[in-house]
């Protein structure tokens, strides 16, 4: 219950202070390319429940293919690499942590295909609690796309070595954060976005 009024206060306050802001970037994605400021697709939350995910629309309408975002791939918009490379395209998630489909802080939602390759023995416990916008595994993959580009099969590679990392921090998340954890993370990937550097 702590983390849910905890969720609900900053993601509440988020929205009302970054209204202006949110509204800025969803006009910039209209005018830079045809098509909605925001990009809904499916994703599966706590205990397998599906739910529609926000984010600002980075890629043509068209786009199409998997949903791996592989080094400069070419479905990006001009709008689109600036929100991805700051992150700015996940703000809107702050309307799925209002309406409690997401947490500020959780194993970030994956897409049902890859949801089912999870082994059974692990499943349950990786979508035991509500995703979230950022988590440790997030921070670790950062560069994912530029990591992935150099594959031979981008998405073999994500199943065989990225997901699997990712679902053992989800694990490990569900079994040991507490609300101290979360705030700590919070810093964490606020000061990790504000110093990166853009990967060579």
């Amino acid at each position: 219950m702590g983390k849910r009024l905890f969720d609900l206060l900053l993601s509440g306050l988020g929205l009302l202070l970054l209204a202006p802001l949110l509204l800025g970037l969803a006009a910039w994605v209209r005018l830079d390319s045809p098509g909605p400021a925001l990009f809904r697709q499916e994703r599966v939350g706590q205990h397998g429940r599906r739910f529609r995910i926000h984010k600002f629309r980075t890629m043509r309408t068209d786009a199409g293919g998997l949903p791996l975002t592989v080094g400069v791939d070419p479905r990006i918009t001009r709008a689109g690499h600036f929100l991805r490379r700051h992150k700015l395209d996940e703000l809107p998630q702050l309307i799925d942590v209002f309406k409690g489909d997401m947490s500020l802080v959780g194993p970030r939602p994956e897409v049902p295909r890859y949801v089912a390759l999870y082994p059974a023995e692990l499943r349950d416990q990786a979508l035991a609690v509500r995703p979230g916008i950022t988590d440790p595994a997030s921070l670790a993959h950062l560069d994912e796309a530029a990591v992935l580009a150099a594959a031979t099969d981008p998405e073999r590679d994500y199943i065989e070595r990225v997901l699997p990392a990712k679902l053992a921090a989800a694990v490990a998340y569900s079994q040991q954060a507490t609300l101290a954890s979360d705030l700590r993370l919070l810093a964490r990937t606020v000061w990790t976005l504000l110093t990166r550097t853009r990967p060579s």
